[in-house]
């Protein structure tokens, strides 16, 4: 395979794990462990840096908001400085995860490949029912037909636009008109190291089902859904108990079934190390959240866990592969029924545990996703070169 050397455009940087819930790290080293070559290009605003650094000092809620439509709006300054630094040097492609804006108004030199990915774009989302479940700013929505032309525009001149999921394909496909060679899924992988395959729990029994929740956000994850399950499947005689990680839910949500870790931090070998035993030790992952995919149910299937939620967006699960996702109209008896029909069916649970670390194996990892992507860009850069 042909050695690419890659110019990495995000509007934040992939040497902070933390950006993009840790996607955006684990995408720039899953391209470098392909060999790449990869130049990170300066998120500078260039002669505006000064906004820029006054909007990353406001509080998130702002921040997140403003940062990137600020950046569209003041793109043909921040293009023309990009575009600089790439005349500059010799790339075989521009990639960009994440941030659709830094592509605005850049122009790359003939021959360079763009490349974008992302989990969601804002109409989809904004259009789907994940983003109308959560409220928005009226004044925000005078810039959505902007938006959605600069979206429009900047996706159909990608060489390649990188979907995690047949879900954001398929509305990208219809609200932006991109062409079928153009728009592809690659499916994203799991934000941890690569498990040892083992699971020390037995299977799960009316004496004992350990269910698993994690998330910064109690409600976005669909906590309150969980919660009810839980008390569900106490009522029918069940030992249920239930795992936090991540966040302390509301008094009201909670009960002594529950045990809550508020943080563990996963760079801390202490905390990885409870992390990985809490996973280890629960039979089902269950968020019925509301989301454009979900690293944590790559990660659940990392350690053959299998994940219930709910089928909405871009959630990487299979039904009966390595979980179920339920119809949204799904209710607490809902999801206590299907937990209930694994008690007493070893046999079948450990088929799903073990399909599960299968679609790890094969699809929901990082080295699976580079190496197809490098396939790509490297197939596309050939065929480039002939014509």
């Amino acid at each position: 395979m042909t050695k690419l050397k890659i110019a990495y455009l995000c509007d934040l940087s992939p040497l902070e794990g933390w950006t993009y819930s840790g996607g955006n790290a684990r995408i720039y080293n899953a391209l470098r462990q392909q060999g790449a070559e990869i130049d990170i290009i300066t998120p500078s605003w260039f002669v505006a840096e000064p906004l820029r650094r006054m909007i990353h000092r406001m509080p998130d809620s702002i921040n997140l908001r403003a940062r990137w439509r600020a950046h569209l709006l003041l793109s043909r300054i921040i293009g023309r400085g990009v575009s600089k630094l790439l005349k500059a040097t010799q790339y075989d492609v521009l990639f960009c995860p994440y941030s659709f804006q830094s592509l605005a108004h850049v122009k790359r030199p003939k021959h360079t490949l763009q490349v974008f990915t992302a989990d969601a774009t804002p109409t989809v989302y904004r259009q789907s029912a994940i983003g109308q479940a959560f409220k928005s700013n009226a004044v925000s929505r005078r810039f959505d037909p902007m938006i959605t032309r600069a979206e429009t525009r900047i996706f159909q001149s990608c060489d390649l636009n990188l979907w995690p999921s047949a879900w954001q394909k398929d509305r990208a496909d219809s609200v932006y008109g991109l062409e079928a060679g153009k728009s592809l899924v690659v499916p994203w992988g799991a934000n941890i190291p690569n498990p040892a395959e083992q699971n020390t729990s037995p299977p799960p029994t009316k004496d004992g089902l350990h269910l698993l929740l994690v998330g910064r956000d109690w409600f976005a994850k669909g906590g309150p859904l969980v919660f009810e399950t839980l008390v569900a499947l106490r009522k029918r005689g069940i030992n249920a108990h239930l795992s936090v990680i991540g966040c302390v839910p509301p008094p009201f949500h909670t009960n002594d079934a529950m045990t809550v870790y508020p943080s563990l931090d996963k760079s801390d070998p202490t905390q990885f190390a409870q992390f990985e035993a809490l996973f280890r030790a629960a039979h089902f992952l269950v968020m019925p959240s509301f989301e454009s995919y979900g690293f944590a149910f790559c990660e659940a299937s990392a350690y053959g866990l299998p994940s219930i939620c709910l089928k909405l967006g871009g959630i990487p699960v299979i039904d009966g592969v390595n979980g179920h996702a339920l119809e949204a109209t799904a209710t607490a008896d809902d999801f206590a029924n299907c937990l209930q029909s694994y008690l007493g069916t070893p046999t079948r649970y450990s088929e799903l545990r073990k399909s599960a670390r299968q679609y790890y194996q094969t699809t929901l990892n990082w080295t699976a996703w580079g190496e197809r992507v490098m396939a790509l860009m490297s197939g596309m850069r050939s065929k480039n070169d002939v014509n």
